[in-house]
Protein backbone atom coordinates (compact mmCIF):
# COMPACT_ATOMS: atom_id res chain seq x y z
CA UNK A 1 0.00 0.00 0.00
CA UNK A 2 1.41 3.36 -1.03
CA UNK A 3 0.12 6.50 0.63
CA UNK A 4 1.50 9.99 0.61
CA UNK A 5 2.64 11.36 3.95
CA UNK A 6 0.83 14.55 3.00
CA UNK A 7 -2.25 12.81 4.42
CA UNK A 8 -0.81 13.68 7.84
CA UNK A 9 -1.56 17.35 7.13
CA UNK A 10 -5.13 16.40 6.21
CA UNK A 11 -5.46 14.29 9.36
CA UNK A 12 -4.08 17.19 11.41
CA UNK A 13 -6.84 19.41 10.02
CA UNK A 14 -9.49 16.75 10.71
CA UNK A 15 -8.31 16.45 14.31
CA UNK A 16 -8.43 20.22 14.70
CA UNK A 17 -11.99 20.28 13.33
CA UNK A 18 -13.12 17.49 15.67
CA UNK A 19 -11.58 19.20 18.70
CA UNK A 20 -13.23 22.49 17.77
CA UNK A 21 -16.67 21.17 16.74
CA UNK A 22 -16.89 18.29 19.25
CA UNK A 23 -19.31 16.08 17.28
CA UNK A 24 -21.10 13.54 19.49
CA UNK A 25 -19.91 10.65 17.33
CA UNK A 26 -16.24 11.70 17.31
CA UNK A 27 -13.72 9.45 19.06
CA UNK A 28 -11.23 12.32 18.87
CA UNK A 29 -13.54 14.75 20.66
CA UNK A 30 -14.47 12.14 23.28
CA UNK A 31 -10.85 11.28 23.93
CA UNK A 32 -9.85 14.92 24.31
CA UNK A 33 -12.75 15.52 26.69
CA UNK A 34 -11.32 12.84 28.98
CA UNK A 35 -8.39 15.15 29.66
CA UNK A 36 -4.66 15.49 29.43
CA UNK A 37 -3.87 12.51 31.63
CA UNK A 38 -5.97 10.17 29.49
CA UNK A 39 -4.35 11.44 26.30
CA UNK A 40 -0.88 10.95 27.77
CA UNK A 41 -1.89 7.46 28.90
CA UNK A 42 -3.07 6.55 25.37
CA UNK A 43 0.20 7.77 23.83
CA UNK A 44 2.12 5.68 26.35
CA UNK A 45 -0.03 2.59 25.79
CA UNK A 46 0.34 2.78 22.03
CA UNK A 47 4.10 3.26 22.33
CA UNK A 48 4.40 0.15 24.48
CA UNK A 49 2.16 -1.83 22.11
CA UNK A 50 4.36 -0.77 19.18
CA UNK A 51 7.49 -1.85 21.04
CA UNK A 52 5.95 -5.25 21.81
CA UNK A 53 4.92 -5.71 18.18
CA UNK A 54 8.47 -4.83 17.09
CA UNK A 55 10.00 -7.40 19.42
CA UNK A 56 7.50 -9.97 18.19
CA UNK A 57 8.52 -9.10 14.62
CA UNK A 58 4.86 -8.80 13.66
CA UNK A 59 4.94 -6.41 10.70
CA UNK A 60 1.18 -5.87 10.47
CA UNK A 61 0.88 -5.22 14.20
CA UNK A 62 3.82 -2.82 14.03
CA UNK A 63 2.09 -0.80 11.33
CA UNK A 64 -1.25 -0.82 13.18
CA UNK A 65 0.33 0.22 16.47
CA UNK A 66 2.49 2.87 14.79
CA UNK A 67 -0.67 4.33 13.22
CA UNK A 68 -2.41 4.29 16.62
CA UNK A 69 0.60 5.94 18.26
CA UNK A 70 0.86 8.62 15.62
CA UNK A 71 -2.85 9.40 15.78
CA UNK A 72 -2.92 9.68 19.56
CA UNK A 73 0.28 11.74 19.53
CA UNK A 74 -1.28 14.10 16.99
CA UNK A 75 -4.38 14.52 19.18
CA UNK A 76 -2.23 15.20 22.25
CA UNK A 77 -0.10 17.71 20.36
CA UNK A 78 -3.16 19.49 18.97
CA UNK A 79 -4.66 19.87 22.46
CA UNK A 80 -1.40 21.59 23.44
CA UNK A 81 -1.55 24.00 20.51
CA UNK A 82 1.10 22.05 18.61
CA UNK A 83 1.02 19.97 15.44
CA UNK A 84 2.80 17.17 13.65
CA UNK A 85 4.16 19.91 11.38
CA UNK A 86 5.89 21.47 14.40
CA UNK A 87 7.50 18.11 15.12
CA UNK A 88 8.54 17.77 11.47
CA UNK A 89 10.15 21.21 11.67
CA UNK A 90 12.29 20.06 14.62
CA UNK A 91 13.31 16.89 12.79
CA UNK A 92 14.16 18.85 9.67
CA UNK A 93 16.26 21.32 11.67
CA UNK A 94 18.12 18.47 13.36
CA UNK A 95 18.76 16.80 10.03
CA UNK A 96 20.09 19.98 8.45
CA UNK A 97 22.29 20.72 11.44
CA UNK A 98 20.27 23.76 12.44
Amino acid sequence: MTCSVTFLAELDAIIEDRLRDKPDTSYTAKLASEGELRLAQKVGEEGVELAIAAVARDREAQLDEAADLLFHLMVLLKTKGLSIGDVADILEARHSGG
